[in-house]
Formats: C-alpha cells, structure tokens, sequence
C-alpha cells in the first residue's frame, strides 16, 4: 500500500506570473482535500495575495511528504538539485511544451491528483550526476539530473581535450564539446546531438560528442558507475565552459580535471498508475504518426 502524502509542497515556474493562477487552484484543491499546503516562497511572491504559508526550497525538502512542481521540465530540474539529497518525491504538472518529466497535464490536474492522493500511483528513480573540479582536491559538487555538457564559449574555434573512463583513456578529440547524460537526459540535448534515447530504469551513461572533427567519434553509452574525466588541452581552458543542467556554469583552470560521476541518491518521482514511457516517447517525439498527417 502506498504512503498517503498529506503535508504538501508547490513551486511554481519562477518569475512566470502565468502560473499563479494553476498555482491558487491547486492549493485550493488540495486544501478542500484537508491537506497541508505551504507554497516555495519565491512562487509565492508571483500570486498578488493567497492564505498560505510560504517556505524555502529547502524547507520544503525537510518537511513535506511531497511536492508538486508546476511549470516545464526546466522547473523541475531546478527543483531535483535541491531535493536530491531527501527522500520527498515530486510531482511535475506540465505547463510547458515537451513535459517529458512533467507528464501530468494542467487539463487533467485535478483527475490524476484524485488519483495520486488516494494512493494509486507509481514511484520512479531517476539518477542525478554529480561534476567537481579536480586539481589534488576536488571542488563542492554540483548536481544534474539531465547532464554535464563540457562546451567552448565566446570563440568559434573548436575545443581540444581528452576524455578517461575509470582512468582509462579512451579518446582524444577536437570538436565543438561533449555532453555526459543520464537516462532522464538522454532525450535532451544527448538526442540533439545523435545519441540514443535510454530507459530510465538503465544503470547507463550515454556520452555524445558535439560536432567532433573526426566523424568517426560516436556516442557511446557506458556503465552508470563509471566515473568520466576529462581533461582540457592546454591553451583552451578559457575558451571552454562546463554547464550542467543548462543551470550552472563552472571554470576549470590550466591543469584541472573535470569529473563526471553518478550521485549516491537518486530523485523520486511520483506518476499516477499505468504510467508507460513509451507512450510519453510517442506522444512528445511524434512516433506512429502516419507520414502523410
């Protein structure tokens, strides 16, 4: 039998006002349901007035069974940095437009949370990688649910580094970067760029080389466990920038390893049952459509 969530949290996409008013109704309808309800307070400043109590981020991730994210899967990324050290899962309600991790639709909120709050729902794992910074010591880590992308910036010229598995070298390349995704991201920007849609469930790493030079330099997909360095050639330190989620940018210096490896704790998310990811594959990528439609 599933755990009945009664302490509830909400965070809405941040600095978009056009989600205050999905935000009130459903608050309302948790409230009338008799939960507890405390909105992020940074969402809560984009409703003019409301009844509810506010709390931090991380407030949330202490004291609530659950969390109900509403916005895009950008808003949910956001938010798994944070809870990824808790055990409380989330809950993306799509506002935005693929929604491939925020799959319950604003038109059918209320239907599914009917659902959820009665305990018939889905709990998924979904890993997160972590990146620091090495040179003898390593730096604060800085999570990513989607991926790591090692990028140059503010040149047009390509970058050149050489990339290790376990130690192991395993290619030295001239390309544009190369984005280090998990499952969840592999249909991210690693799809953009040719690499393979993963099963979330997959203790995997998928790898993709941004426009290499050398044609021949393919995705690869490797054991989730395994720990990803790279390393900067020199002279191209200050042309390159690591991004991880497309949230947070980091600096590696003349001499620093940049590593890649799998966090400890994954994030929990919740779907009503009968959650089915080929069907969110077929309905976001347009698979089985007749070629004349």
């Amino acid at each position: 039998m599933n755990q009945p969530f009664n302490r509830i949290g909400v965070i809405g996409k941040h600095a978009d006002r056009t989600v205050s008013a999905t935000v009130l109704q459903l608050a309302d309808y948790l409230t009338k349901r008799g939960l507890d309800v405390h909105l992020e307070d940074a969402t809560s400043k984009l409703i003019d007035q409301h009844p509810y109590p506010t709390s931090t981020m991380a407030e949330l991730a202490n004291n609530r069974d659950l969390v109900i994210v509403v916005g895009g899967d950008g808003t949910l990324l956001h938010a798994a940095r944070t809870f990824s050290d808790g055990q409380t899962p989330l809950l993306g309600i799509n506002l935005g437009r693929l929604g491939f991790l925020t799959d319950v639709s604003c038109d059918d909120m209320e239907n599914s949370l009917d659902r959820i709050l009665s305990g018939d729902y889905e709990v998924e794992q979904r890993s997160l990688l972590k990146t620091t910074i090495s040179n003898g010591e390593e730096s604060e880590p800085v999570k990513a649910l989607n991926d790591v992308v090692i990028h140059k910036w503010n040149s047009a010229r390509l970058i050149e580094f050489e990339t290790y598995i376990n130690g192991q070298l395993v290619t030295e390349q001239r390309s544009d970067g190369m984005i280090i995704a998990t499952p969840t991201g592999s249909t991210a920007y690693a799809l953009s760029g040719g690499g393979p849609i993963l099963y979330p469930s997959l203790n995997a790493l998928v790898m993709v080389p941004i426009c290499p030079h050398t044609l021949s330099n393919r995705p690869i997909v490797v054991d989730g466990d395994s720990e990803v360095e790279i390393r900067i050639a020199a002279g191209h330190h200050k042309n390159v920038r690591i991004t991880c989620d497309g949230l947070k940018s980091l600096e590696a210096e003349e001499g620093q390893r940049i590593l890649i490896r799998k966090a400890k704790q994954p994030i929990r998310l919740i779907h009503p049952s009968g959650h089915d990811h080929f069907s969110v594959l077929r309905a976001k990528l347009g698979w089985g459509e007749h070629p004349t439609r």
